[in-house]
């Protein structure tokens, strides 16, 4: 039996882990594809109420459109390099079709936006389905609270690792 992605881990005794700010402080980004708009819609939908549910106020959540999931790494590293963000969190669809489009569109969209969380040092949630059909896609709409989740316990490891390193 896995735990992948849901694992806990217990901290040594003897070692301590450094309280970070609340999530209500938090800001965080959140980057959508326009393209395969109807899945998208739902992938952000989910998103935010899935950021409301760990405490993040509307408020403090930036929602940003752009074409197609090609977009997302400029727009996300941007965000990031901006400032004023303690995460960001992307969202697309890429479905396959006939031709090779779909390697290429899916291959750089996730290249790029791991370059934009290692470049900038603002955590990047992959939150972009990369499917057959839409009815994959449908069956995996939870991938945008799993985004969510992965930018929020990122941003919070960051916030301690800076709060640990003022002490």
């Amino acid at each position: 039996m896995s735990d992948q992605g849901t694992g806990t881990l217990n901290v040594p005794e003897g070692c301590h882990i450094v309280a970070a700010p609340s999530m209500s402080e938090m800001a965080v980004a959140v980057v959508a594809s326009r393209y395969n708009s109807v899945v998208v819609q739902r992938l952000l939908d989910g998103a935010v109420a899935r950021l409301v549910e760990h405490g993040i106020s509307r408020d403090m959540i930036t929602v940003v459109l752009v074409p197609g999931a090609w977009e997302l790494p400029l727009a996300c590293r941007r965000l990031a390099e901006a400032g004023g963000h303690q995460a960001v969190v992307a969202l697309g669809c890429v479905v396959r079709g006939d031709t090779p489009h779909f390697e290429y569109v899916a291959s750089e969209c996730a290249s790029g936006l791991q370059l934009a969380g290692i470049e900038t040092g603002v955590p990047v949630a992959f939150g972009v389905l990369t499917v057959e059909n839409v009815e994959q896609a449908e069956a995996r709409i939870h991938k945008a609270a799993e985004a969510v989740r992965s930018a929020l316990e990122m941003a919070d490891l960051f916030a301690r690792l800076r709060a640990s390193a003022r002490q």
